[in-house]
């Protein structure tokens, strides 16, 4: 039973070309704002790493003084001195060196999040039908980890180890030429030889542990479905599927074990074969007088941080790899056409709207479903002030006439007027502003009532917000509450019951003040006790307010001016809740006979 591995490893792998790098350098874009900290943290980074490369030469200067092979024009405790105040400078260059490129990786990479917030929330609803909002948040989130280990870690690493790599040599090529030519000629070829090698045995690695992870699904399976196990039965099937598996496991875990063997023979023979060898050749050069001990010391260490760092700048140039492919992922969300322009939209000023609202033979497909045409034609009107309800089975379209006037998507064919003006040459924030949504399901935040409240209006007062709770039948239950409006809510508004969460909805509706109100089957999934409470709320939000009502009870609807019914993304019927009633063979009174007379 094949399942399909997620995570971090689904990325698709990155070859390095000069277009990606291209683009993957417009990133820093995030970092120019701190881009002295960055240049100044890059000196201090050559200049710690060259210091490192003294200790090397020190050491073996210590040695040759200490065995009087060389007249010296110092003593050992004038080296002590001198490597005490390289260590104390090597300390400071280093704390500044990591405080400077801390602030660049945590601000430009605070400035990438909240891009990327701001990107995402202001993107047409379009956008969230063909991307997986889990999917989305999960993989921007492991991208924006990779590019903050980047800024943080694996740039400078990767740039120190360059520098460690061509100072080393520098140091061999005049210290100890004729060794540096012998290590030249083998110990890359070794080191190279052996990363591969250790990539391979990684490989082997990971497959083991996705062996061992299908043989724990089918354990988990197991337990979770046990009853269905014994009531067919199977406890011999799953145990052969289990004792299967488990094979699978052993076979791949000998595998990667011979590999990791062979893996030792190789860094035994070949890895510290070549580092004694030339260990050898110095000691006979030490023999023959054409070298000190102490040059030997500094060649052996020199030869081992060369070493170290080729195995380094293989590791984080893979880690590199993994940076350039999640900032192209990035850049591909920010470089999305967004829907509204959140650095502006304190300064758009507000649309006066009346609430007259018209649909002019409006056809419309939703993107991610083209072939199915969801309104066909839809014409009709609805005057200031006035409560019209939308009426009919589920999928005829009655969500989207909702969703169409709030502009989360664009008509395929006609027109939406408001105040006879088309919404499409409105702005969309100021004209948003001007409407107010309670929809059947209210997700609330996880502050607390009163910030939940505000969410219709920022800006407004206590007393605003206390006539809005007092005006949405909430101030009563409010109140019971030890911390009044200060009462956290819960994740999602969990700690409230269905009734106070749609009556905080209808008070944060108030509090907004909309010209034009939408309520989306807003009394349906309520108790008898509790929609008598709410519809009176509703009610008093409705008074004076242009109202579109997406109703399957009807009972709720008895009072509005006019009932749209809607079958196949077309009106049917329309007329008020007497009229259509009237009509013996019409699809309203159908409805209202299954509703209202008993069976």
């Amino acid at each position: 039973m094949s399942r399909r591995k997620s995570g971090a490893d689904d990325a698709p792998k990155v070859r390095l070309t000069r277009e990606k790098l291209a683009a993957a350098a417009k990133i820093f874009r995030f970092i120019h704002p701190y881009r002295f900290a960055f240049g100044f943290g890059l000196v201090l980074l050559f200049v710690s790493s060259i210091t490192f490369m003294v200790f090397p030469y020190l050491s073996g200067l210590m040695v040759d003084i200490a065995s009087g092979e060389k007249e010296m024009p110092y003593s050992l405790v004038d080296v002590g001195w001198i490597l005490a105040a390289i260590l104390v400078i090597q300390g400071a260059v280093s704390y500044f060196r990591i405080y400077l490129f801390s602030i660049v990786s945590e601000k430009g990479i605070a400035d990438v999040r909240r891009a990327l917030y701001e990107k995402l929330i202001s993107m047409p609803m379009s956008f969230f039908e063909h991307a997986r909002v889990g999917e989305l948040v999960s993989r921007l989130t492991a991208d924006v980890e990779k590019l903050y280990n980047a800024f943080s870690i694996t740039l400078a690493e990767f740039l120190r180890q360059i520098i460690i790599l061509l100072a080393g040599i520098i140091f061999l090529a005049f210290r100890a030429p004729q060794l540096s030519l012998i290590m030249l000629a083998t110990f890359p070829v070794v080191i190279i030889g052996a990363m591969f090698f250790g990539r391979f045995i990684r490989k082997l690695s990971k497959e083991r542990q996705e062996e061992l992870a299908e043989s724990n699904n089918i354990l988990n399976e197991t337990m979770q479905a046990i009853q269905a196990v014994k009531a067919f039965t199977n406890e011999l099937f799953e145990s052969v599927r289990y004792g299967k598996r488990i094979n699978q496991v052993v076979g791949m875990s000998l595998k990667y074990a011979r590999w990791r063997a062979l893996f030792s023979v190789f860094i035994v023979t070949f890895l510290f074969g070549a580092l004694f060898f030339i260990i050898w050749q110095g000691a006979m050069m030490v023999q023959n007088g054409t070298m000190s001990v102490g040059v030997l010391i500094e060649f052996v260490a020199y030869t081992a941080i060369i070493g170290a760092s080729i195995a380094g700048l293989g590791n984080f140039y893979t880690e590199l790899l993994g940076a350039i492919g999640a900032t192209e992922r990035i850049r591909e969300i920010l470089l999305e056409n967004q829907e509204i322009d959140i650095q502006n939209a304190a300064h758009i000023p507000d649309i006066p709207v009346k609430g007259h609202i018209e649909y002019k033979n409006v056809r419309f497909r939703y993107p991610t479903r083209p072939d199915i045409e969801v309104l066909k034609d839809m014409s009709f009107q609805v005057e200031p002030g006035q409560k019209v309800a939308l009426v009919g089975t589920s999928g005829a379209g009655k969500s989207t006439i909702v969703q169409l006037l709030l502009r989360f998507y664009n008509i395929d064919e006609g027109d939406i007027l408001v105040d006879g003006q088309p919404i499409s040459s409105f702005n969309t924030t100021a004209y948003r502003r001007n409407i107010a949504i309670v929809p059947q399901e209210v997700i609330l935040f996880g502050g607390s009532i009163r910030e939940n409240i505000l969410y219709g209006n920022p800006n407004a007062a206590e007393e605003a917000i206390i006539e809005a709770a007092k005006k949405a039948n909430a101030w009563d239950f409010i109140q019971t509450f030890p911390e009044g409006l200060d009462t956290l809510v819960g994740e999602r508004g969990v700690k409230l019951s269905g009734g106070q969460r749609q009556r905080i909805a209808i008070a944060r509706a108030i509090l907004k003040d909309p010209a034009i109100l939408l309520l989306d089957e807003a009394t349906s999934s309520l108790d008898a006790e509790s929609e008598k409470v709410v519809q009176d709320a509703l009610a008093t939000l409705m008074e004076g307010r242009t109202s579109i009502i997406i109703a399957h009870r009807l009972a709720t609807i008895r009072d509005v001016d006019q009932i749209f019914v809607i079958e196949n993304g077309q009106i049917i019927e329309q007329g008020t809740h007497t009229e259509l009633s009237q009509q013996e063979e019409g699809a309203y009174n159908t409805l209202a006979k299954l509703q209202f007379e008993p069976i």
